[in-house]
């Protein structure tokens, strides 16, 4: 289970370097990608593990990147438009 940590981890930092990389100019500070990254895989990890059992190493670490791919894409903000407040708030 330790490897499957560090290596869901490893995945996670791969998978934010990738999108700092590419999505720069739509993502928040770079240190908030990495965290978010590395412990959405780490959770991916958990959770794939638990449903599995031992002994599915890849499959824990193929759910791992998905978890950590879905928990990235949360923090895309959309292309060329502004953050205003709403009606309601004004």
């Amino acid at each position: 289970m330790i490897w499957e940590s560090f290596g869901a981890a490893a995945l996670g930092l791969a998978l934010s370097w990738a999108a700092v990389r590419s999505l720069a100019d739509r993502l928040p500070s770079a240190r908030a990608v990495y965290l978010t990254g590395a412990l959405g895989a780490l959770f991916g990890a958990f959770l794939t593990h638990s449903a599995l059992g031992p002994g599915h190493g890849v499959a824990t670490l193929i759910g791992a990147v998905f978890v950590g791919a879905v928990t990235l894409s949360l923090l895309i903000r959309p292309r060329g438009r502004r953050l205003t407040r709403s009606a309601a708030a004004q």
